[in-house]
């Protein structure tokens, strides 16, 4: 894990952020970057997740902090376990449970360069999207799921237990193909202090989403 300086390049209209930083900080997708901007008034770091690669540094996906354009922000990172898509699935799905499909959006771009299908599972309004990405309803999920080599969810955690009752009742408990989830919740140590704000019970077992996620494969949390 490194620490360094990083600096708010510029801020997007849809609130993402680009951010230059050495490229040994870049988090894959589904890890993520503890950052505080110094003399900040805030008292806890953000998690700053990686949207896509660009020149210096990465674009984040949408936060809502008080920096502005050329602040200096310290980094530490990148954190925890990120999405792993095997070398042997074709299919891909990726599946947003929650308004945001931002911290997906990165394995759009792995995924077409490495002439993969892709389809995104989602209820809400997507932009940017490359023309080769197939844009499915969330009522879709049960076929696309079939259909899938590997699948991708974005959920947070309150609704967890919501999605794996939409897999019971559509029969896809245990799901077939190669599956991982990234658990959305506040991680305000980021792995350092395990303060248990972000614990979550598997197996009757406590889990730290910050540094034991924020992915995990499915079929740990489906057992659960």
């Amino acid at each position: 894990m490194k620490t360094g300086q990083g600096k708010v390049a510029e801020i997007l209209l849809d609130g993402s952020l680009r951010i230059e930083c050495s490229s040994d900080l870049i988090p894959s997708s589904g890890q993520y970057l503890h950052a505080h901007k110094p003399a900040s008034d805030a008292p806890l770091p953000v998690s700053l997740f990686s949207m896509d690669s660009t020149p210096n540094g990465f674009r984040s996906a949408p936060i809502v902090v008080n920096w502005q354009p050329g602040d200096l922000i310290n980094l530490r990172g990148p954190i925890g376990n990120g999405f792993h898509i095997p070398n042997s699935a074709k299919k891909i799905a990726l599946i947003a449970l929650d308004e945001s499909i931002a911290c997906l959006y990165g394995l759009i771009s792995l995924s077409l360069k490495q002439n993969r299908e892709v389809v995104l599972v989602c209820n809400s309004a997507s932009q940017d999207l490359p023309e080769a990405v197939e844009v499915q309803p969330l009522q879709s999920m049960s076929e696309i799921l079939k259909w899938a080599d590997y699948a991708a969810f974005d959920v947070r955690r309150e609704n967890l237990n919501q999605l794996k009752e939409m897999l019971k009742e559509q029969n896809q408990l245990p799901l077939k193909n190669e599956t991982q989830i990234l658990i959305h919740t506040s991680m305000p140590c980021g792995g350092i202090a395990e303060c248990g704000v972000c614990a979550l019970t598997l197996n009757h077992e406590w889990k730290m989403i910050c540094k034991e996620g924020p992915v995990f494969n499915f079929d740990v949390i489906a057992r659960a």
